[in-house]
């Protein structure tokens, strides 16, 4: 007998009577598919027309070959019926829960998006405030142009007083009579 230990896993287990495999999301598509069919109209189309050809057969056709019996209430057809509903409760609440499934990692992957957007229009909203922050701070042609008309009316008044500094300087050192002909 094999030695169950629990830190061996499972799968290296040896089992007297192997389980079958059986994939479940194969079968979920499978019950998903029938479940599809089901809640078309093609399919309301093929049970009545079944329903109809089993009510016609067993009511219009000889004694000999009927099968279900209509003093009996159509209990073959009743029982099928039933077994068909029995049947499609579970495939339908097991695509359902198939399509909820899916629903969930949906809403998970948009709010991860949701969330990733806005960090991301965060970011952006940032970046926009440094640029104008950035812009603000950055000499504008006009300015430019003020600044260096002002620098040149500076320079032309300090070569303004250069220029009278030097003349009263040469008066100065000019000889007496250049200044008196002056």
């Amino acid at each position: 007998m094999a030695e169950r230990r629990l830190d061996t896993p499972k799968e290296a287990r040896r089992v007297l009577i192997p389980r079958p495999r059986s994939d479940e999301d194969v079968f979920g598509r499978v019950a998903e598919g029938i479940a599809r069919f089901m809640g078309t109209p093609r399919f309301l189309l093929y049970l009545t027309l079944f329903c109809i050809a089993w009510l016609a057969w067993n009511s219009l056709a000889p004694e000999s070959w009927r099968f279900d019996d209509a003093d009996n209430g159509f209990t073959a057809l009743t029982l099928m019926l039933s077994l068909q509903a029995s049947y499609a409760a579970p495939l339908i609440l097991l695509a359902q829960n198939r399509q909820t499934d899916r629903d969930r990692v949906a809403l998970e992957q948009d709010r991860q998006r949701s969330e990733r957007n806005l960090a991301d229009t965060e970011f952006l909203a940032r970046e926009m405030a440094a640029l104008r922050i950035a812009i603000s701070e950055v000499a504008t042609r006009d300015f430019v142009r003020s600044e260096i008309r002002n620098l040149l009316e500076d320079l032309t008044e300090e070569r303004d007083e250069q220029e009278e500094r030097a003349n009263r300087e040469a008066e100065r050192e000019a000889p007496p009579e250049e200044r008196l002909a002056d």
